[in-house]
This record gives C-alpha cells, sequence and structure tokens, in this order.
C-alpha cells in the first residue's frame, strides 16, 4: 500500500504540530504557569484523540479508492459492486486500529522533566496571547473607523453628486475628444465574430451619434475577455467598456481624496494617535469598496444619457466648478426640453398608429355572425360517424362544398361522393378534377373562398381552429362561409369554443358517441405480440420504415402512412390494407385525422412525439384521435388499444375528460388587405404591423413565419416591386415545405419567371431514392400550385400526369427500399431493438457521456 506508507509519516508530523498548538492554547489561559503533569491531566483525553482525527481524514481523503478496495479485499471482504460510501467506512474502521502513533507517550518523552523549557514556552504562550489581544483590539478600532468613514462618505455622495458629476463630465469629455480625433473608425460586427477582420472606415464624424451612449457601442478594434453566463469569453471590446473602466479609475482616484479633505479632524486626529501614521486615500478607498460599485453604475449611466455634441464643447474649457456647472443646467435643461418634444411626437405616432391599426384589423376578428345561416353542429369522438351523417345532409341539397383538413380526406371524399352518385370536382391547389355539371365540390380547407355560394358546406376536423399554422383556414371558412346551411365536424372538447364563436347564430348540435367501445390491454405490446388488424402508430418517417422493415422480416405483410407521403400512395397503401392484402399498418399520427380503416387494435410504439421543438409526451387529445381509430362496426365490435409501457398513465390519457379549448387561430384576410393598401404598399409593413396587432381575447395570431421567410428572400427585388401586394401574398401563403431549401429555391426561381414573363423552370427532381422520390413528389405539387394559381389549367394536366408516375414510383421504392431501413446505431452501426427510443445504443451513448464528464470531449 505505497500511498499508506508515504502518507503516514506526514500524517506523524501534522499530530506533533496539533499537540503543540494545543499546549499553547493551555498555557496561555493560565494566570500562574501550571506544570507539566497538570498539563496531561487536564488535556490528556483530547492528546489521544488528536492522532485518531488526523489519520482518518488523510487515509479517506488521500488513498485512491482502488488501494481502499485491495486493502479491504486482503482482509477478506467484499468489495465488488459495494457502494462507495460503504467502502470509506470500512476502510476508516480498519485505519483506527492501523499502526496506532502514541500521542501521549510521544509528549512525555519530548517536554517532561524540562521544567525550564516548559516555562520559557509558557512565558513565550502568554506574549503571543497579549499580541494577539493587541492585534484584535487595533483591528476594531479599524474597523470602527472604516464603517464612520464609509458613513460619511455615502452622505457625501448623496448630497454632492452633482458636484463628483461634473468632473466626471469634464473628465470624460477630455477623454472623447481625443479619442474622436484620433482614432479610427471600424466597420460594425458582431462583437463575438473574432473570426471576421475588422473594416477600418476612417475618422470618426461626432455629428453621426446623437448621444454618448450610441459613440459607446463604436468597437475600439481590441480584443478583450467577459464573462457571459459563468463562461469566459472573448469578443471585440467596444468603448463602453473601455470608459466604464477609465471612469472607475477616476473616481477610485476622486472620490477619496474628496472625502480626506472634507473627514472631520478628530477622526483623523483618532487615527494618527492608533497608528502611528496619517489617514491616508488608500484607507478611505479600502473602506469604501463596496459603496464604489454601487455608485460608479450611476455616473456611467447618466454620462451615457449625454448628448456627445454638449461633452465635446467643454472638452477644452478649463475646469471651474462654477462655470461647469452653469453649462451642464442649460445643457440638462435643453435636453429634457427635446425629450419632452420626442416623447410627444412618438405619443402622436403611436395614436395614429393605433387609430390605423384599429381601421386595418378593427372588428375583423370579432365576428358577428348574425347572418340568415343554420349551424348544424356534429360534435363527438373519433370513428362515431360524424362525418358520414354531414356528408349525408350535403349530398342531399342541389349544391355543397365540403372542406377537408388533408388532400387525402378531399380525395376520398370525393372518390366516395362519385361513387355513390353525387357528381363531385376536386380542388386542393396541387390538383383540380373538374366533372362536368358537378355542383359539389371536395376541397382543402386551404381552397375556401367566401364568395363562393352553396346551399350546404361541410367543415370537417374544426378541432383545428386552434392550430397556431393552420388554424386561421376553418376561422375564415366558419365565419365567412357563404351558404343556408353550414355543417361544422369536431372534437367534444371543441364544443365550448365553437358555441362561442358562433355566438347568437341559430344553431344545431348533434353529439355523437361511439358504437364500439375501446379497451385498453393490460399487457404491455412487443413485437412478436403483433396480429392481423394492428395499427402500430410512431411519430417519424424514419421510425415507420424501421418498423415495416422488421415486421415485413419477420413475415408480415405491411402498409405503411406517414405525412411526406405522396397522397396517392398513401391511398394504394390503405386499400391495400382495407382490402387485405396488408395485415398490418404501421402510421404516424396522420392516421388520426378522418381515415377510416379496418383497425383491431391500435399500438403507441411512442408516448412521445416531436413537436417541432421539444420532445413531450401526448396530450390527451392526440392518445384519444389515434387510439379512436380502433374498432370497425360491422367488422371489430370491440377497438383495442396496446402501449410499450406506462400503461396506467396512458390509460388515463385516454380517458379523461379534455379540457374545453377557448382560443383560435387567425391570420390575414382580403379585407384586412384592402384597408392595409390605404395606408401602404409594402408586404415588409404588413408583418411589422402584424407583428405589433394584439388579437383579440380567445384568439391567437397566425405567426405568418413561412412567409416573412420566404419574403425576405425577395423583398427589395423586382418581384416586390411589379406584383399587386395581394398577390405577392398569395404566392407567398402557398400550401409547400418550406424548410425544404430544394422547393425554397424552386418557388423563388418560378416567381421570377413569372414576373420576367418567361416559362416557368421546370421541378428539379432526382429518383436515387425514396428520399428523392418523395422530395420530387413535393416539387411536382410546388409547381402545379404556381400552374393552378395561374390559370394554366392545359399545362397541369401533364404535370398532374407526371405526379402520379412519381406517386408509382414511391410506391415501387418502398417495397423494395423497406428492407434498408434497420435500426442501427448511428455511431458505430450496431443493429438496435425494434423498440429502442434513440438513435445510439447504449454502449455509445454510455461512452459519450464518459467523455463529456471527465472532459475529453471538449
Amino acid at each position: 500500500m505505497s500511498k499508506l506508507t508515504a502518507i503516514y509519516p506526514q500524517a506523524v508530523e501534522h499530530t506533533k504540530i496539533k499537540v503543540i498548538e494545543d499546549m499553547n492554547y493551555f498555557l496561555e489561559s493560565k494566570e500562574s504557569l501550571p506544570s507539566f503533569n497538570q498539563y496531561l491531566n487536564d488535556r490528556g483525553h483530547y492528546l489521544e484523540q488528536i492522532w485518531i482525527n488526523v489519520w482518518l481524514n488523510k487515509v479517506t481523503n488521500d488513498v485512491p479508492k482502488n488501494e481502499k478496495k485491495e486493502f479491504l479485499r486482503e482482509k477478506g471482504f467484499e468489495v465488488q459492486g459495494v457502494d462507495r460510501k460503504l467502502i470509506n467506512k470500512l476502510f476508516r474502521d480498519e485505519m483506527r486500529e492501523y499502526r496506532p502513533f502514541k500521542v501521549l507517550e510521544w509528549t512525555k518523552e519530548t517536554f517532561a522533566g524540562k521544567e525550564e523549557e516548559w516555562e520559557q514556552r509558557y512565558q513565550q504562550a502568554k506574549a503571543d496571547f497579549l499580541k494577539r489581544q493587541e492585534m484584535n483590539r487595533l483591528a476594531e478600532v479599524r474597523y470602527t473607523i472604516s464603517e464612520k468613514i464609509e458613513e460619511i462618505a455615502a452622505e457625501m455622495l448623496e448630497n454632492g453628486y452633482a458636484e463628483f458629476y461634473l468632473y466626471v463630465r469634464h473628465f470624460t469629455a477630455k477623454q472623447l475628444d481625443a479619442d474622436i480625433k484620433n482614432n479610427v473608425k471600424f466597420q460594425n460586427v458582431d462583437t463575438f465574430a473574432l473570426e471576421e477582420k475588422l473594416v477600418d472606415e476612417g475618422h470618426f464624424n461626432p455629428d453621426s451619434y446623437t448621444t454618448v451612449a450610441k459613440f459607446f457601442e463604436e468597437l475600439t478594434g481590441d480584443i478583450h475577455k467577459t464573462v457571459h453566463w459563468g463562461r469566459s469569453l472573448y469578443e471585440y471590446q467596444t468603448y463602453f467598456f473601455v470608459y466604464a473602466s477609465l471612469i472607475s479609475d477616476y473616481l477610485s482616484e476622486l472620490i477619496p481624496q474628496k472625502i480626506l479633505e472634507k473627514l472631520p479632524l478628530e477622526l483623523k486626529e483618532q487615527f494618527q494617535e492608533t497608528f502611528g501614521e496619517k489617514l491616508s486615500t488608500s484607507f478611505i478607498k479600502g473602506s469604501m469598496t463596496d459603496l464604489f460599485y454601487e455608485v460608479e453604475d450611476y455616473f456611467i449611466e447618466d454620462i451615457q444619457e449625454e448628448y456627445l455634441s454638449d461633452l465635446l464643447k467643454i472638452a477644452e474649457l478649463p475646469f471651474d466648478l462654477t462655470v461647469h456647472q452653469q453649462i451642464f443646467e442649460k445643457d440638462f435643461s435643453e435636453r429634457e426640453r427635446k425629450k419632452a418634444e420626442e416623447e410627444a411626437e412618438l405619443q402622436r405616432k403611436r395614436e395614429k398608429e393605433e387609430k390605423m391599426m384599429e381601421d386595418i384589423f378593427g372588428q375583423e376578428y370579432n365576428p358577428s355572425l348574425g347572418r340568415r345561416v343554420r349551424y348544424v353542429l356534429h360534435i363527438g369522438e373519433t370513428n362515431t360517424g360524424k362525418t358520414h351523417h354531414a356528408l349525408e345532409q350535403m349530398k342531399g341539397s342541389n349544391s355543397g362544398l365540403y372542406l377537408a383538413p388533408l388532400r387525402l380526406l378531399a380525395l376520398e371524399v370525393y372518390d366516395k361522393l362519385n361513387a355513390e352518385g353525387t357528381q363531385c370536382s376536386l380542388k386542393t391547389g396541387e390538383e383540380e378534377k373538374i366533372v362536368q355539371g358537378a355542383s359539389h365540390f371536395s376541397c382543402t380547407v386551404e381552397m375556401f373562398h367566401e364568395k363562393e355560394s352553396y346551399d350546404v358546406v361541410v367543415i370537417d376536423e374544426a378541432q383545428m381552429i386552434t392550430d397556431k399554422d393552420r388554424g386561421f383556414s376553418w376561422y375564415k371558412a366558419i365565419t365567412k362561409a357563404n351558404a343556408s346551411e353550414v355543417h361544422i365536424i369536431g372534437s367534444r372538447n371543441s364544443k365550448p369554443m365553437l358555441l362561442q364563436l358562433l355566438g347568437e347564430s341559430n344553431i344545431t348540435i348533434h353529439e355523437y358517441s361511439r358504437d364500439t367501445p375501446l379497451e385498453v390491454e393490460s399487457k404491455e405490446f412487443h413485437i412478436k405480440h403483433v396480429k392481423k388488424g394492428d395499427a402500430l402508430i410512431c411519430f417519424s418517417r424514419r421510425r415507420v420504415l424501421e418498423t415495416a422493415s422488421r415486421l415485413q422480416s419477420d413475415g408480415h405483410s405491411v402498409s405503411m402512412i406517414y405525412g411526406s407521403m405522396p397522397p396517392e400512395t398513401r391511398k394504394k397503401q390503405i386499400e391495400q390494407f382495407n382490402s387485405g392484402k396488408t395485415k398490418v399498418i404501421v402510421a404516424t399520427d396522420a392516421i388520426g385525422m378522418g381515415l377510416n380503416l379496418p383497425i383491431r387494435r391500435i399500438v403507441f410504439l411512442e408516448n412521445e412525439k416531436f413537436d417541432g421543438t421539444r420532445r413531450r409526451l401526448l396530450t390527451s387529445q392526440e392518445v384519444k384521435q389515434i387510439a379512436g381509430r380502433a374498432g370497425r362496426k360491422g367488422i371489430y365490435d370491440v377497438g383495442k388499444v396496446a402501449f410499450t409501457k406506462d400503461i396506467r398513465m396512458m390509460k388515463k390519457l385516454l380517458i379523461q375528460e379534455d379540457e374545453p379549448v377557448h382560443t383560435f387561430a387567425i391570420a390575414p384576410t382580403n379585407s384586412v388587405f384592402e384597408r392595409f393598401q390605404r395606408y401602404y404598399r409594402d408586404l415588409g409593413t404588413f408583418f411589422e404591423l402584424w407583428g405589433k396587432f394584439n388579437s383579440p381575447p380567445g384568439t391567437k395570431k397566425a405567426s405568418l413565419a413561412e412567409e416573412r421567410s420566404l419574403y425576405n428572400l425577395i423583398a427589395g427585388t423586382e418581384i416586390e416591386a411589379r406584383l399587386p401586394l395581394m398577390d405577392l401574398y398569395g404566392f407567398l401563403h402557398l400550401p409547400f415545405s418550406k424548410n425544404e431549401p430544394t422547393l425554397t429555391r424552386q418557388w423563388e426561381d418560378t416567381m421570377y419567371a413569372i414576373i420576367q414573363g418567361t416559362p416557368l423552370p421546370e421541378p428539379p427532381f432526382k429518383e436515387r431514392s425514396l428520399e428523392d422520390l418523395e422530395l420530387a413528389y413535393k416539387a411536382l405539387g410546388l409547381h402545379l400550385l404556381f400552374l393552378y394559381r395561374l390559370d394554366e389549367r392545359t399545362e397541369a394536366i401533364y404535370w398532374e400526369r407526371l405526379r402520379e408516375e412519381m406517386s408509382d414510383k414511391v410506391q415501387d421504392k418502398l417495397k423494395t427500399d423497406i428492407k434498408n431501413f434497420v435500426k442501427k446505431c448511428k455511431n458505430c452501426g450496431k443493429n438496435l431493438p425494434w423498440d429502442h427510443s434513440f438513435p445510439t445504443c447504449d454502449a455509445c451513448h454510455n461512452a459519450k457521456y464518459r467523455r463529456t464528464r471527465y472532459g475529453e470531449d471538449f
């Protein structure tokens, strides 16, 4: 045990020092010289403990864990997997008897019988004690004087701040004058962007700055160290840091000197009498350290509010307190007058803007629905026949409009109505299928136009009105529908909000309950339990493909549904499941939106989903919406629901009563844009005003983040210059995946072609992988969005056919490529279990954690 051998003599020496310290404290407390034996009688019990305390602390802290384990193992202890605290306790217990140092014997051998030395030790201990007492007395006097100085200084600064400020003002003015005349101006950059080389822009122009604060934002050209959130970082230095330091140093000399001049004479005399020296500015500075930190910020803040021109005027003026006081009072008065004028002007602008905002947005989002429209609410859980009953009413009317949340649902209703003998046309933005003589339309909700009139309008999945990005489309359809009868289909928790929105309108409510009950399985699901009619739910395209691959390798025939899958491909996948060609379906939560499938059991492979910001637990409404797809009347009398973990918690989400929603999303309407154009003509200003607009209670504004990001690409270009505002917004608002760089570039190229009158560029696409084909499908869809918006219907026929072919290629690629989607660790490539929740294996994760934890991965 090399470490024990090394630290043993150290512990012995430390123990001897402790004994001598105890002896000195014992002697200094006695009025007369005690004998050595008296010391042993009084302190012997303590001396016995000194060695144990010193030794146990030393071995606990200094001996490595592996040596402790080895020592204990040799003593016959089992140490494998034993807790660290228990290891320490066992080791300390063993160390109590390890080569004990006999303190009493050493003390007697060293000091017994040496009366002369004992008396000298006593005299020295008493002298040290008296010296220490005198030092404590002087320290107390010093502290009392220091407190008094701080108290006087605080009062002087409070009453004489204005005078001190004049000194600081003149000092700063001279420094500013020198810096502006002698230094160069650098082009502004992010101060932390040290990789950017600073560009010299020549001399400063003092007229470019109103306040000193604006000049302080300029870069000095140097780099300095700062602390942000506890981390030391380097950044380009601004003049603020330079002047904060200069003013602080100046005050630390000025204030102590002025205070020393005005301190009471008796305080100065007390200091000299006590310490034998004159009271100095350095002592005063040390007495008011905390006070400095408080007041220097006030001086720096006040300096920054000054007009730069006012300070530059006094830079060359010799300092005279009275003269500078008069100048400052005049400058301050003028500055306050200008501030008042600026504030009054700002107030006038605010009032003008508020009036304009009221005119533009006004009551647009406080609808008064006192129109001659009958509203019929179909309220209930998923899979209860709500949509069927509403469509039956629409079929019996002379003209009707069905508004769907998804293009696939619009396509499903279009097929259904035509198959049942009701002629129906399809409009989704990316495609139009016009049936000659049809007076019924099936559309996505974004295709709604308030000027078109119908006998019956059916609005599906109305709870989507709360969606922050798309909800305004439902809001517009519900509040602006031009029809004799409007059927609104929604979840139970949307009922209070819909009634609030419709107000005093003529409303009929139909409530629906499930004919097939839902039953939660008590056992956790494993993939080996999969059966015919199961729908396995996960929340990413990758997970869908990996799970489907695993199932196929186990001999199951599988259909797939995920968000980026072309609707035609989805339709084929669904048809295969409906016809029995596939026995199992693997899907994202897209399955929960209106798709009617013969599902025996819904299986949640995950209880969490990524919502664009973070991974979070599913909401009760999400669980209900998805689980509700289980059970199909006439096929399965009971709908089964299974989970892979946390069954009790997830069951609670499924059965709990949902909180009613009262907030719906709003977005700009045509009438809003029409009123806006009375004041401005550019969309940049519109986005700015929309950001300032406070939406009415119970509403939330659409962020318009995607529209803004596209607008930033073409702001100030000929596209903005040549297109009418509402036309331009219409193009910005086209429904495509704006987070795909390829599609964004396609959009921009097409916009330039439109304003330049050249043929639209062909959509870019590759066909190497499944991802390429899915992106190509989206590119064709965007191209069709433009064609239909430009009324190029004839040309659109060709591109629709090409898109159908692309959908077929996606379907074929799914069959061939699905084998490649085996779940593997992204670091080492090791195959992962089907239900592994993370992209890396446990070994790689633990290795990364260890490197990060112990500082090897920085």
